[in-house]
């Protein structure tokens, strides 16, 4: 068995006397997180021990703060510097701006099946909200809530609930299908799968939509006005979500459509940020931007609650490769009309199809071998 862990999200039904409530406790959360923040920057000082020996006094007497809120004070700011030092390898301060507050399970909170029940500042305070999908969740025997975040979007609050289940492990001879998957720009994926079929899905309409917003940054960063700022803060989040939805969409189409204990072969591209020097300079803001690592993650945890496994294979030669004859030539690809022909054989498709077929031929070699391959092979 394998545990899994995704995020519910739930928005929580709010009157005029528990928004205040709530407005109070995330406000005061966060400032509390700054001030935690401030010190550890000051002292490096990570450990929760030390941390709450030197500060849990101040915490309870400064910002009125119950004993398991303090805590999880401590524990917020230390994991957010331990993912600054992990990814930056440097002290960088965190600043908690938005208002906040990390709930755990059966003490800070507690959740039933039309019920949200939360402490605060001045007592436990119990709202209704929108259950819409959760209901299989609230079978404590399969599905174990953790540490939530209760945040403020736009007015309206919302809960973010990580629940851990387990899942089969998906065994190389419980594999009953192949996915080849080619990603791209012209297509976000082309598919090559067991039954020798092909599928597309055109990225033109996104090309265009990123166009637009690449247009529109470019104009506002040219005012340079406190309200440009603010509005090329706005369209960024707004162009990630929607990204970030169409990924979702498209990682939800590739799983169902595909059976239990299915394989997906997809091209390690983790240096695409490191190619711009081969690519033109018009169109380095679509090649390196384009979301390839996030449609990846959402393939990988879809693929895992399906029972489905993903690989990740080396890119070189998948696009040069012959699936005929297993000629390798680069002239065999004509980048312009996205077509394929081999000098050798004469074999001509669309050139992100022969990506998918190689890609499909390497998951092959993967199940008879039981290891990734090195590279596209010519046999």
């Amino acid at each position: 068995m394998e545990e899994m862990t995704v995020t519910a999200k739930i928005q929580i039904s709010v009157n005029a006397d528990s928004k205040v409530f709530l407005d109070e406790i995330m406000s005061v959360y966060s400032d509390a997180c700054n001030y935690v923040s401030d010190y550890v920057f000051r002292t490096h000082d990570l450990k929760q021990f030390s941390l709450n020996k030197a500060l849990y006094s101040t915490l309870r007497e400064m910002f009125g703060l119950k004993s398991q809120m303090a805590q999880s004070v401590f524990k917020t700011v230390i994991a957010r510097y331990k993912t600054i030092l992990e990814n930056q390898k440097e002290w960088i301060q965190p600043s908690f701006k938005k208002p906040q507050y990390d709930l755990v399970w059966n003490r800070d909170y507690s959740l039933t099946q039309n019920c949200f029940s939360v402490n605060t500042l001045n007592g436990r305070v119990k709202l209704p909200y929108f259950a819409e999908g959760m209901a299989k969740y609230f079978d404590h025997d399969i599905y174990k809530f953790g540490t939530a975040k209760l945040v403020n979007k736009h007015g309206k609050y919302f809960l973010h609930i990580p629940v851990t289940y387990d899942v089969e492990e998906s065994n190389v001879s419980d594999i009953c299908n192949v996915v080849g998957i080619d990603r791209g720009i012209n297509f976000v994926v082309a598919t090559y799968d067991s039954k020798h079929k092909s599928g597309f899905v055109s990225g033109k309409a996104i090309k265009q939509k990123r166009a637009h917003y690449s247009k529109l940054r470019k104009e506002l960063q040219m005012c340079q006005t406190p309200s440009s700022r603010r509005r090329l803060k706005a369209i960024g989040q707004r162009e990630n979500r929607w990204m970030q939805d169409v990924n979702h969409q498209v990682s939800k189409a590739l799983v169902e459509s595909n059976p239990k204990h299915t394989l997906f072969v997809l091209e390690d591209l983790s240096g695409v940020r490191n190619a711009t020097e081969r690519v033109r300079t018009k169109d380095r803001y679509v090649s390196v931007s384009w979301s390839f690592y996030d449609l990846e993650q959402k393939l990988i945890y879809k693929a895992k609650q399906n029972q489905s496994t993903v690989i990740k294979v080396d890119p070189r030669y998948t696009s040069q490769c012959c699936p005929v004859c297993g000629h390798i030539e680069k002239a065999n690809r004509d980048k312009k009309l996205h077509l394929f022909t081999c000098k050798n054989c004469g074999y001509k498709s669309n050139d992100d199809r022969i990506g998918a077929m190689n890609l499909y031929r390497m998951g092959i070699n993967y199940l008879e071998d039981s290891q990734v391959p090195d590279t596209v092979t010519t046999e």
